[in-house]
């Protein structure tokens, strides 16, 4: 493959990889499944509790009200809770129920098994290829994530 070519092959692999691994998960979820969309919410709530709607959206480059409407849909489901904050009646807190972060532990682990499992399938030689793969791909996602957020 020539340079020229790396981008839109670097581009067309992950995302299938992405797309076909959420399915993989999705075929294996407990009911009811949650969308790409309801899952990254709450793992940023597990990860960062008593984060604010309007931070989370941020966060997440998402409308406010578009995470209004996700955090509805995992409180109803009972995997999220508001909390009203103490010092601003009008702002709430998004806290991960116990429920919620047993499905997302769950879903981690999944995650990891499903790519283990394909990853073991892979010769010595692909998997040294990937490992050293790693420390690239991920000053490409450190350098998108800069240009996202300073946008």
């Amino acid at each position: 493959m020539n340079m020229a070519d790396l981008p839109d092959a670097l581009a067309g692999v992950m995302a299938g990889v992405n797309r076909l691994i959420r399915r993989r998960l999705r075929q294996e979820a407990p009911e009811p499944r949650l969308r790409g969309a309801q899952v990254e919410l709450l793992r940023l709530v597990a990860d960062n509790p008593g984060v604010s709607v309007s931070a989370a959206a941020k966060e997440l480059y998402l409308a406010g009200n578009s995470v209004s409407t996700l955090v509805n849909q995992l409180t109803d489901a009972g995997l999220l809770r508001r909390e009203t904050r103490s010092d601003d009646r009008r702002s709430a807190r998004l806290l991960p129920t116990p429920e919620g972060e047993a499905r997302l532990r769950a879903w981690r682990e999944r995650r990891t098994a499903v790519f283990r499992e394909l990853v073991d399938r892979l010769g010595e030689d692909d998997r040294a290829a990937l490992v050293a793969a790693l420390p690239a791909l991920r000053r490409l996602a450190d350098g998108l994530r800069e240009e996202v957020t300073s946008a």
